[in-house]
């Protein structure tokens, strides 16, 4: 009888693999079989596309349909194969006469024949991009596609809307322009009273994508410092924002044009689980260390987290990724993020009022591992404010000021080296890390007094670069040096226990 071929993707992570849709009626017994590793969802294909073809005027092949999903050994998820399935039944029938090799099409079918939206459409659109192929999505999806640059994209509602586009009766409704709306407002910095040396510490981790640790009493300004942070850094690139906003699109939280270009800040709970944290599922779905990809991951009450909850982010924090493997399938995705934690010193709040015992602080303490300490490379105090400081009308420095002086150094760092300075790797840092000898003994010897790791080495050296930016010099001096060493307060406070 009759072969019909039709294009449509697959989703693993980011990525979209091309799927042919393959529909061959042949005589025999009327029957309908799907083939080609389909899921649950998939299979249910079969009656959703019966009914929308009928209840849309169509005539349904009575013959023997076999329908496969190739390749075969890529699992198959999601209702976005059945427009495929139903153009590929009309085609092969003969109700559909239409080259169709030049388009991909995605779309959930109701049985009235209507064209419901999917999950995950920028990672569709993207790979049809750079294939050079036409994406036919559901309207509300191709809104948010069309925010992928130079794509060739239509939209429709119906089946027989398509139907009639292919066969160039009428032309597909015009997508909508998603509206514009002001940029949401982001807490100000100029809110946080005081705390000199932590916005100090702020300002640093936001030029150079520095990890951060804040600790101190209740009520001193910990969760408030890093909400601004997100607010000082630079906006994202068009490049990063795409990206960004693929990965909220797998998640099923499509981000709202306002926030395109802003960094995303995650601040998940205390009870979170690791596949919450991390990402996972039989279908792996991004976790909150991917949601906050080009932006800050927020830990407040970090002790609270399990332990081995916060273990499974020391891989991601080293390479900027996160893999998930699963018995049917494996998934990678960015994980590129600046993490900000905030404790108390203490179970009781303060571990200098006498209401918890050394042992006490040094077991909730203890939560955080060494390994991970190493992976932050800025740690300081944020002590109670002086009486009398909130009733000071003295006026503090404002997020745009400070996201100035931010962007001037990520310029430096972009022209000098393409990256910023947290993710130099070795080799990058012997080139644009250089200390004198003096200085490199010097370094060296307060590093092993501080009985710091050679990961805190470079870490503290990307640090000094970071404020060799910050003050435009071309070469880290020793301030730059005994500034960064002196961002180790969580060390201290740890020596000053065990000698307790």
């Amino acid at each position: 009888m009759a072969l019909a071929l039709v294009h449509s993707r697959a989703r693993c992570g980011l990525y979209a693999p091309l799927v042919t849709v393959e529909v061959h009626l042949s005589r025999g017994l009327p029957g309908f079989q799907l083939v080609g590793l389909p899921e649950t969802s998939v299979k249910e294909a079969k009656d959703r596309v019966r009914s929308a073809l009928i209840n849309s005027g169509f005539e349904f092949p009575d013959h023997r349909i076999t329908v496969n999903l190739a390749p075969a050994d890529l699992p198959k998820e999601g209702g976005r194969f059945d427009l495929a399935i139903a153009l590929g039944i009309l085609h092969a029938s003969g109700q559909l006469q239409a080259d169709l090799s030049d388009y991909e099409f995605f779309g959930e079918l109701a049985l009235s024949g209507e064209i419901r939206s999917i999950v995950g459409e920028l990672p569709l659109a993207l790979a049809c991009k750079m294939a050079e192929h036409t994406a036919v999505f559901p309207l509300l999806n191709a809104i948010q596609a069309q925010q992928v640059p130079d794509i060739k994209l239509c939209g429709a509602e119906h089946l027989l809307q398509v139907h009639a586009f292919l066969l160039q009766h009428q032309a597909l409704p015009a997508i909508p322009a998603i509206p514009e709306s002001a940029p949401e407002l982001q807490p100000d910095l100029a809110e946080v009273r005081g705390q000199a040396q932590a916005k100090r510490v702020l300002e640093i981790a936001a030029a150079g994508e520095h990890n951060m640790l804040m600790f101190g009493p209740a009520g001193t300004g910990k969760s408030m410092l890093a909400q601004r942070l997100a607010g000082i850094l630079p906006a994202l690139n068009e490049q990063e924002a795409l990206e960004t906003a693929a990965i909220y699109s797998v998640a099923a939280q499509p981000r709202p044009l306002q926030q395109w270009h802003q960094r995303p800040f995650r601040q998940p709970h205390h009870t979170c689980s690791a596949i919450a944290l991390v990402g996972g599922g039989s279908v792996p779905r991004p976790g909150e260390i991917s949601l906050a990809h080009s932006g800050v991951l927020f830990l407040d009450e970090v002790p609270e987290f399990p332990r081995p909850v916060l273990e499974s982010l020391r891989q991601p924090l080293e390479t900027g990724k996160v893999f998930i493997s699963r018995a049917a399938r494996q998934a990678e995705f960015p994980a590129s993020f600046q993490l900000v934690v905030a404790l108390n010193p203490s179970p009781s709040g303060h571990h200098k009022d006498g209401r918890s015992s050394p042992e006490q602080i040094r077991r909730y303490l203890s939560r955080l591992s060494g390994p991970l300490l190493d992976r932050i490379e800025l740690q300081v105090e944020v002590p109670l404010l002086p009486k009398g400081s909130l009733s000071q009308t003295q006026t503090e420095e404002c997020s745009a000021a400070v996201k100035q002086r931010v962007s001037a150094a990520r310029m430096l760092q972009w022209h000098r080296q393409g990256k910023a300075n947290a993710r130099l790797n070795l080799t990058e840092m012997q080139q644009y890390c250089q200390l004198s000898s003096a200085d490199a003994a010097y370094f060296e010897h307060c590093l092993t007094q501080l009985k710091l790791s050679a990961r805190s080495y470079h870490k503290l050296l990307k640090v000094a670069r970071t404020l060799a930016d910050l003050a435009a010099r071309p070469q880290i001096d020793r301030s730059d040096l005994l500034e960064a060493l002196s961002y180790r307060a969580f060390d201290r406070l740890l020596n000053y226990l065990q000698s307790a």
